[in-house]
């Protein structure tokens, strides 16, 4: 499953009211950071399968989103679930911890 794209205006849709759990990864173009994570995400999106949605938003482009939920430094990592914020974790992490913590959240 690929990686999608999402804005402040189709955030409530594209993730809220999902029916599948939505990892969202908040980034930004200019985060060397952001840049290592996304094979990563690609990797878990590829593992975890039907199980999930991986989403981008770009905090630059779309500074609504973040504010609301919170986000204060990039990349944050925050698992939606049935409409809720469930988890949130913060910078890169190699795809088994992903995994790891994702895993008894599904």
């Amino acid at each position: 499953m690929a990686l999608f794209q999402t804005t402040d205006a189709t955030f409530q849709q594209d993730v809220v009211q999902s029916s599948l759990p939505v990892l969202v990864d908040f980034w930004a173009e200019w985060c060397g950071p952001c840049q290592m994570i996304v094979p990563i995400l690609e990797e878990v999106a590829l593992t975890l399968g039907d199980k999930i949605k991986v989403v981008k938003i770009n905090i630059d482009q779309n500074p609504n989103t973040p504010g609301h939920y919170g986000v204060r430094s990039i990349p944050t990592l925050i698992l939606f679930k049935d409409g809720q914020a469930l988890s949130q974790k913060m910078g890169v992490m190699p795809k088994n911890k992903i995994i790891e913590w994702l895993d008894p959240l599904l």
